[in-house]
């Protein structure tokens, strides 16, 4: 490995390692930094051991583009106190992501990795670029990584109910399977549900 590659990250043997490159473009921020983490473990590697430094460097572009789901971007509160009375500092995700693009991620990433003497090793091979420009563009261990596809549930079909029978609970079956019921089944249960309540 060349000199320029080695003054980037001090202090951290990287004799052997690949470099893997992931683009945050669109990537859920939590979803990211549990793949991170994983990578930055070696739990991806076949030789991984608990008690050893394993992981590959991780190579992150794109940072800034990262999203969050729901609205944690004004929600979400990050805490700190300058240990002064009165000193309990916050700030929102978008506050912090406007002055550091990179600083949200690093942190999820750096909150799921264990809390032991390896956890400093790994975070210095965690490297967060905000845009696509980044100085290892010309690493020959340079490795493209893809996100693993979801494993999205898949939700049953609604039991569609004759027009002679009723649901044993009718006010948990409207709760439930409400927003799929067309307007005349809504209404029949509705009817159900207000016969129960008036008995």
């Amino acid at each position: 490995m060349t000199s320029k590659f080695t003054n980037i990250i001090r202090n951290v043997d990287t004799a052997g390692l690949n470099y893997q490159l992931v683009d945050a473009k669109g990537q859920v921020v939590g979803r990211l930094a549990s793949q991170l983490a994983r990578l930055l473990q070696g739990k991806d590697q076949p030789t991984y051991t608990p008690h050893e430094d394993v992981g590959n460097v991780v190579v992150v572009i794109n940072a800034r583009h990262v999203e969050l789901t729901g609205r944690k971007w004004d929600r979400k509160l990050y805490r700190w106190h300058t240990g002064y009375p009165g000193g309990l500092k916050e700030r929102t995700a978008s506050q912090v992501h406007e002055k550091d693009p990179s600083e949200v991620l690093r942190k999820a990433v750096s909150g799921m990795l264990p809390k032991n003497t390896l956890r400093q090793a790994r975070d210095r091979k965690l490297r967060i670029f905000p845009d696509e420009d980044h100085p290892f563009k010309d690493h020959p261990r340079l490795v493209h990584w893809q996100m693993p596809p979801r494993k999205l549930r898949v939700k049953e079909p609604l039991w569609v109910l004759e027009p002679h029978e009723e649901p044993m609970n009718p006010g948990a079956y409207l709760k439930r399977y409400g927003h799929q019921l067309d307007e005349k089944e809504r209404l029949r249960i509705e009817a159900l549900v207000a016969r129960d309540a008036a008995e």
